[in-house]
Formats: C-alpha cells, structure tokens, sequence
C-alpha cells in the first residue's frame, strides 16, 4: 500500500515539473528568462524532485535538462547543446573539477586498502576499548572533525573512514555520522584562516586584506559557530529530534544503522577482513594523508617559493594540492603495505577498481550538480541576486545583515555550492559598504559567509553534503532529510543573533561590544531550545515503540 503511495507520489511531481515546463515554453524566451527568478527555476525543480521523489539522480538530470531548456528558449538542438557541451562536458573538462575527483577516486582506493588489510576493523576494536559510550563515539568523531579543518572534502572523507567503525560499535546510525561529519566540515573550514576556504573567501575580495577581513567576521559567523556548539550540544544532552530521532532510535534498539530499505554501502562492512591487520595499519596511511595533503596545498600556494605560512594557505590551489598529497600518501601507503607483507601486489592493485567503484555515486551526483550550477550562471543567477542586494541596502539597513544571511542561503541551498555563492555575494557586499561603513561591511560579509555555509549544508546537490553521505556511508537523501531539521534550527538562531548584533553595533557603534553580545544570545537560545526539545524525548520513543507494536499486530 505504501509503496504504491510512494509510486503515485512519484508520478505526480514529474506530471507537475512537465505541466510547468510546457507553461515555461509559452510565456518564456531565451531572452525574458536572462536575469531574473527563472535563473533558480533549474535547482529549485531538482531538488523538488529529489526531496519528493527520493530520486537524486533523475531528478538533477531533470533540473539540468529544465535549465538548458530555459536557455535555449526550449529550442530541441539548443537544449542538448547546453545539456552536454555547456553543462556535463564542460564540467569534466575543468581541471579543478577533475582534481577533486581524482582525490576522491585516490580516497576511495585507500579507504579500500584500510579495510582490505583489516586495519579499520582493528582500529574499531582499539578504539572500542577506549571509547566506551556512544556519547564518547560521537565526541571523538566530532573532535576529528574540527582537527581536520585544512578543507572540507578532505574532512568529510577522512573523519568518515576513521570514524565509521567506532560509531557503527556504539550503535551510531549512519544519518547521525554523516551530520556530525557535515557539521564539522565547512562550518570548521569557514572560521580557520588557514584553511582553503579562507583562501577562497580573500579571493573574492577586492582591493581589501582578504585575509584581515575573515578573521575579524569570524566572531560574526554565527552560522558556524552554532553548529559546532550545536553538535556538541545535542551529544552531550542526548537530544534527536525529526527524521533523526527515528533513525537514532532504530539504531540503538534494533541495531539497524540505515533504518531505510536504501542501503548503497550496506554490503561494504561484509567483505573479508584480514586478520593480520593492525591499528598501524589504518593509522600510517592516515597521518601519511594529512601530512602530504597540507604539504601540497602549502607547494600549491608558493610556500617552498618565500611565501609566509598564511600567505601560502591563501593562495593554495586545494584542488591540485589534493591531488599531489593524496598520490604521494597512496604511493607511501602502498610501500608501508609491501614493506608489511599484509597484502600481497595483486591484492593491492584489485583495491584499485573497488575503490572506484565505492566513489561512483558521490562522483556521479557532484557532475550533476556542478553542471546544475553551469545552467544557473548560464541564466544569470548572479546578476539576478546582486539586484536583490542592492534594493535592499537603503531601506532596511537595520536587518540588512539578516537580508544577506537569507538570500546566501537561498541561493547556496539552490545552487549547492558555497564558494559560488561567496564568488557572488561578497564582492557586492564589499562594494556597498566599502570607505564608508567598514563595520556594517564586517558583520554583512560574515552574514554572508555563514549563509552560503548554511545553504550549502542543507542542500541534497552540495558537493559537502554528497560527500558527508559518502565518508558515512549513509544514503544521501537520509542524510539531507535528517539534517535539515537541525540545520534550520542554527539557521533560525542566527538570524536572531544577527538581528542582535546589528541593533547593538548601531546603538553603541562598536564591533567588540556587538560581538560580545551577538554570539552569547545566540548560545543561550540555542541551549534553552534543546533543553525543551530534551523533554520529549520519552514521547518520542514511547511513539516509536506504539507504532511497531500497531505494526506488528497488523503483520
């Protein structure tokens, strides 16, 4: 009967998406659709579809397909040009692109190569003797996550294969690891100065001290700085609430880690395990990563070249720094394993298709989002939000920073991209504040910042969250529709927060004085909110426990 639900439901959103696109073809042409809110048509329809149809990848294709044929004024050539010479081809052809992906496909060989040698379920069992409770399980993981704050794809992957075996032993539902994962990665990197994001965030400034202008938004990025006091939070008072607290429950009383019949990795723990595997095993190749990844990153910004450490970190090229560390720890990782005699040099080299393997569905959602996000800039999305910005900087400049912290995330959470969204944002941001109220600009940047974070971290099409579900290995719609409760909780907070510290700044005209004040209201909501939550978790459960009990008589 469900099923059959789920079945109509599916029908009806692609009857909806075609109803509407056939009204598109006639009141639209490839010129009326240039600069306007037909440019957020496209990832508005994919991620519809997706959070809808639980479909991720026909339902970006679809957003792709709509966002060409909006281009192309529903021209039959002209939309298939767009599609795949503009859109998927384009894409694959740039080379920061390609070196994301070739790190990820490097990762996916090593985390293979972990498991082969039995050195992730002998770290599991290490860890096991020295984690003892679940609330231990997801400290630790969250710990590592703020560790690892050099860049988010770095993060998401490595905390994930670390940590996987530790929460899976504590009963931690793969939906919960992937949030933990998420809420450690961007957030962490959009508050490190030293970091690809602090690269990536001076970048967008011109004629201003990118680097000076990011660590002085720091205390204003209230975005990040809740999410991370909200993980610690929502582990220490033992609070779930929405989709997760189901998927939590199902973990902790029926041991079932994905609660939902999609499993894509379920099949990843059964392999064979070797039983000459040591915690070193899992160790080596992890420091090794680290090491040579910052060291790449570090070459990649002209550090061996004479530049300072800061410098170097903000003019770093993460891809191709990536890229370099990841091979050579591969290379150092495969010798260390000779050297042991743990696996043998066939062994080795039939890791390297299973690693593929296990990365084709993170590498086949991050194409279609990045070729989304090509026919959003095709229809002049930026050009679109700038206009926004600017009507709304004179007549409500006292909730201006809460104006720009909302359309960031709208247009983050669209286009899944939070770089994209800084690209856009803060050179407009800049330019209307710039030489004449550098304090509004600060906390309008930070809003900035912490919106584009936001959107990214809530959308199904990010690049972050795709890859939070794979270093879980959770399925990525669980994750999305389990975090987004949780996301918008931060969200609601900060906008209230940014609400304060405006009101303060322009009463007392002081930075300091906003920011000592901003970010403890923002903490002290953000407790009180939890706490209450707190208080139905025993009617949560209690309804869980009804349900399957109402289940199992009708069985």
């Amino acid at each position: 009967m469900w099923a059959k639900l789920k079945d109509h439901g599916k029908k009806i959103a692609f009857a909806v998406v075609a109803v509407f696109l056939i009204i598109a073809a006639c009141v639209t042409t490839a010129d009326s659709v240039q600069k306007t809110f037909w440019a957020l048509v496209p990832p508005i329809i994919a991620i519809g579809l997706a959070l809808v149809t639980k479909e991720v990848y026909s339902s970006l294709f679809i957003g792709i397909l709509s966002g060409a044929m909006l281009y192309s004024g529903f021209s039959f050539t002209g939309t298939l040009n767009h599609t795949f010479k503009d859109g998927v081809v384009s894409v694959l052809s740039d080379s920061y692109n390609v070196g994301i992906l070739i790190f990820l496909v490097i990762l996916g060989i090593m985390v293979q190569l972990m498991n082969r040698t039995g050195g992730s379920a002998a770290f599991g069992k290490w860890a096991s003797s020295h984690i003892k409770t679940r609330v231990g399980a997801q400290l630790a993981t969250i710990a590592l996550g703020i560790l690892i704050f050099i860049d988010d794809y770095f993060n998401c992957l490595t905390v994930g294969s670390v940590m996987r075996p530790v929460t899976d032993k504590h009963h931690v539902s793969r939906a919960k690891l992937a949030y933990l994962i998420d809420a450690t990665a961007a957030p962490v990197c959009i508050i490190a100065p030293i970091s690809s994001w602090a690269a990536a965030v001076s970048g967008f400034v011109k004629g201003q001290n990118g680097i000076d202008l990011f660590v002085h938004a720091i205390p204003f990025n209230y975005y990040a700085l809740l999410t991370i006091a909200m993980v610690f939070m929502l582990t220490v008072l033992k609070v779930d609430y929405g989709p997760m607290a189901r998927h939590e429950y199902n973990a902790i009383y029926h041991n079932d880690l994905y609660t939902t019949p999609d499993r894509p990795y379920a099949n990843a723990a059964d392999e064979e395990v070797n039983t000459k595997g040591i915690v070193a095993d899992m160790l080596v190749p992890i420091i090794t990563l680290v090491v040579f990844c910052v060291i790449g990153m570090l070459y990649t910004g002209g550090f061996f070249s004479g530049k300072g450490l800061v410098e170097a970190f903000a003019g770093s090229d993460a891809s191709v720094g990536l890229v370099l560390g990841s091979f050579c720890a591969l290379v150092v990782t495969i010798a260390y394993y000779l050297v042991r005699r743990v696996l043998c040099y066939s062994e080795i080299m039939s890791c390297f298709p299973e690693g593929f393997k296990q990365m084709v569905p993170a590498i086949l959602i991050l194409v279609f989002a990045w070729s989304l996000k090509a026919m959003t800039d095709s229809l002049g999305a930026k050009e679109y939000v700038a206009m926004l910005v600017n009507q709304s900087k004179g007549s409500f400049q006292l909730i201006l920073p809460v104006i720009i912290f909302l359309i960031a995330v709208g247009l983050s959470f669209a286009t899944g991209t939070s770089w994209g969204t800084f690209g856009i944002l803060i050179p407009i941001v800049t330019s209307c504040f710039e030489g004449s109220d550098y304090n509004m600009m600060i906390i309008s940047i930070s809003a900035c910042m912490a919106g584009a974070v936001c959107g990214d971290h809530c959308s199904p099409i990010s690049d972050t969250t795709i890859m939070s579900s794979a270093g879980a290995q959770s399925d990525h719609l669980n994750h999305v529709s389990t975090q987004m409760p949780y996301a918008m909780t931060a969200a609601a907070v900060s906008a209230v927060s940014y609400l304060i510290a405006t009101i303060v700044e322009r009463t007392t005209h002081s930075l300091v004085i906003a920011a000592c004040v901003g970010l403890p209201c923002g903490l002290a909501i953000l407790l009180v909110i939890l706490l209450i939550v707190r208080k139905g978790n025993a009617a949560r459960i209690a309804q869980f426990k009804a349900e399957e009990a109402g289940a199992a008589q009708e069985g």
